[in-house]
């Protein structure tokens, strides 16, 4: 009796097991289904190291707002992955769907107008697959370049590639016809709106993740500093003569006294390293 227990126990465990690993885990989908998707962070794009919470700029967000558990791959990396507004069900199409409204203050617009004109980005995962956006864009008067206008893009969409029941990638765009002026400190009301187009692909699941290899826009992907690096070179190099030379002088230096003063030397007290200097010498 107690093995049919615990048969039935395993059964039901790996029943709920495969019911989980359906939900995403096997990324495999039907029409419909819901797929994962994250907000990670937002920082300047110039400065990949300088990272914030997704939510700590006034977004829109869920009413309840869940944290996904992460790996530690995930913690050393800075993620901090939460659940996204926006509703991407696999192969399901949106034309200007509204996100919410909000009414930021001037605090909020402040914050938002420093985040653009420091370009700030977005990370979001999308079934695994990272993808970066902008938030706004800063227009210069060709006239006079100190006057400015800042803008938040009220607009995102969505272009995701599948191939059969697989997500195989995923790009974001944005329209700058419609965004929103938060050059001035005062009260905004903003609606934000977002669209989807799925689009057949003939590129493998296997292969999905070679373009993040070849070129990406991530801000980890910076250019190659060679001037640093040859600067850092240079330096080590330079402390390794100095440091050789003044060796090079006080080994001769010892030389030249042990070669001329043998039996002086016995009367001396010697200390530290040169206790041994008989057998090195």
């Amino acid at each position: 009796m107690v093995k049919i227990k615990i048969a039935v126990v395993l059964f039901l465990f790996l029943a709920c097991g495969l019911s989980v690993e359906g939900d995403g885990s096997n990324h495999r989908y039907k029409e419909g289904d819901r797929v994962p998707l994250y907000a990670n962070k937002v920082g300047p794009f110039h400065n990949p190291s300088e990272t914030y919470r997704y939510y700590d700029l006034p977004f829109c967000s869920p009413e309840h707002v869940t944290e996904k558990r992460e790996a530690l791959g995930e913690v050393l990396n800075g993620d901090r992955l939460v659940d996204a507004p926006y509703e991407l069900n696999f192969k399901e199409e949106k034309q200007s769907r509204s996100l919410c409204k909000k009414t930021l203050s001037k605090e909020e617009v402040s914050k938002l107008r420093d985040a653009v004109s420091k370009d700030y980005y977005f990370q979001m995962y999308y079934d695994d697959l990272p993808f970066w956006g902008f938030l706004g864009k800063v227009e210069r008067d060709k006239l006079d370049q100190s006057e400015s206008k800042y803008l938040i893009f009220k607009h995102i969409h969505f272009d995701i590639l599948y191939n059969e029941d697989r997500v195989i990638e995923i790009n974001v765009q944005t329209d700058p016809n419609l965004s929103m002026d938060i050059t001035e400190d005062k009260k905004v009301d903003v609606e934000f709106s977002y669209s989807v187009a799925w689009k057949k692909t003939e590129i493998p699941f296997e292969k999905r993740m070679e373009k993040y290899s070849k070129s990406s826009s991530m801000p980890q992907h910076l250019e190659i500093h060679w001037f640093s690096i040859i600067n850092s070179c240079v330096t080590v190099l330079l402390l390794t003569g100095f440091l050789a030379t003044i060796l090079m002088r006080v080994l001769k230096n010892d030389f030249i006294k042990y070669s001329h003063d043998e039996e002086a030397l016995e009367d001396q007290e010697e200390t530290g390293w040169k206790y041994i200097h008989g057998d090195v010498f």
